[in-house]
């Protein structure tokens, strides 16, 4: 049995690292590249806000895409907002190139923001603008500015609806097709509280030497987490079920319902404000050998110093066509495809 015995392992393996979870802002911005704001919006707003997106929500869909030869449906309803203008240019076209590709499928024209979601949106573009001002700039941020000044616009917004413990979303990472690279997503929560989940993608070369660690927010009604540059080149995020729900007890009625008693509800609405850059508008997009629109993706697994990471389109039209697809991959190039202005000046375009 001594000489069957296979010799020790010189190189211990890596301890797995248990879930740790974030209860503060300050434990959320020393261990993500995440910040956390409560109480974002004035209270009696942020009950508007959420009693007129529940209403909205009855007519939101599920999204259903090809996975591994079969048709899936996402477990939460969605929804897509486009504000009237970009925020950068005086485009009377905005809202017809606001009508995306999700999923390899065209969308249908996006819902205009009500006008209680454009009252709340100030709020946030203020916050978001005032945390970019305190950050270092990564390289390939977007370097215009807004039809205000502001650096970073929210023009249009993917709103989703957690209806009770087992609506959820798996891990992934936003698409950057039309954010561009080290995007900054400011995502809104409002109603009952729900865990959002953070989990980092270790690099290739640093897998031998470290785990990743999952972190655990709880994000109650009325608080905003903004996804700073290079949380979707680092990190993977998801809402997991949950096996039991503090019900969220509104401090305001609804606004049509004013003689009703308030009632309870087991709902989340989440908004995820985002900045359609003007130099990846949807008509810039490449297209596969499938006449689809590419997706643009980060190389999570081989990132380095911000300065040097790689992007590329890849063909994602296998998500309907019953899952057929073609080999597109193509690196960005953002000097050659003309995208820009940019922090660093790379693939600069003056506009």
């Amino acid at each position: 049995m001594s000489v069957l015995r296979q010799t020790p392992s010189s190189t211990r393996s890596v301890p797995r690292l248990l879930p740790l979870t974030l209860m503060n802002p300050s434990m959320v911005a020393k261990h993500t590249p995440c910040t956390m704001h409560l109480s974002i919006l004035p209270p009696e707003l942020a009950c508007k806000l959420f009693y007129t997106m529940l209403d909205l929500s009855q007519s939101w869909k599920r999204n259903k895409w090809w996975l591994f030869d079969r048709v899936v449906e996402s477990p939460h309803r969605t929804s897509f907002y486009a504000r009237k203008t970009d925020g950068v240019e005086s485009d009377n076209s905005w809202q017809e190139a606001a009508q995306y590709w999700y999923n390899g499928r065209q969308t249908d024209p996006p819902n205009v923001f009500p006008d209680v979601m454009e009252e709340a949106c100030l709020y946030v573009e203020n916050m978001v603008n005032k945390e970019m001002q305190m950050r270092p700039r990564l390289p390939l941020e977007w370097a215009g500015r807004g039809s205000e000044g502001q650096s970073w616009r929210a023009n249009v917004a993917a709103s989703n609806c957690y209806e009770g413990t087992k609506d959820s979303v798996g891990f992934h990472s936003d698409h950057l097709t039309y954010l561009g690279p080290y995007p900054t997503i400011a995502s809104l929560s409002l109603g009952t509280t729900r865990i959002f989940r953070l989990r980092e993608v270790v690099p290739s070369e640093e897998m031998h030497s470290r785990r990743a660690q999952t972190f655990n927010i709880p994000l109650p009604h009325n608080s905003l987490i903004i996804m700073h540059a290079s949380t979707q080149e680092k990190f993977k995020h998801s809402i997991p079920p949950q096996s039991t729900l503090d019900l969220y007890r509104p401090l305001f009625p609804h606004p049509s319902r004013l003689k009703h008693p308030l009632e309870p509800s087991n709902c989340r609405i989440n908004i995820t404000f985002r900045f359609y850059r003007p130099d990846f508008r949807p008509q810039s997009i490449p297209r596969c050998n499938c006449g689809v629109p590419t997706i643009l993706r980060p190389d999570m697994k081989n990132r380095h110093d911000g300065q040097t990471d790689k992007y590329w389109w890849t063909c994602h039209a296998g998500a309907q066509h019953e899952g057929k697809g073609c080999s597109f991959w193509q690196v960005m190039d953002m000097k050659a495809e003309g995208r820009g202005p940019t922090i660093s000046g790379v693939g600069c375009n003056e506009r």
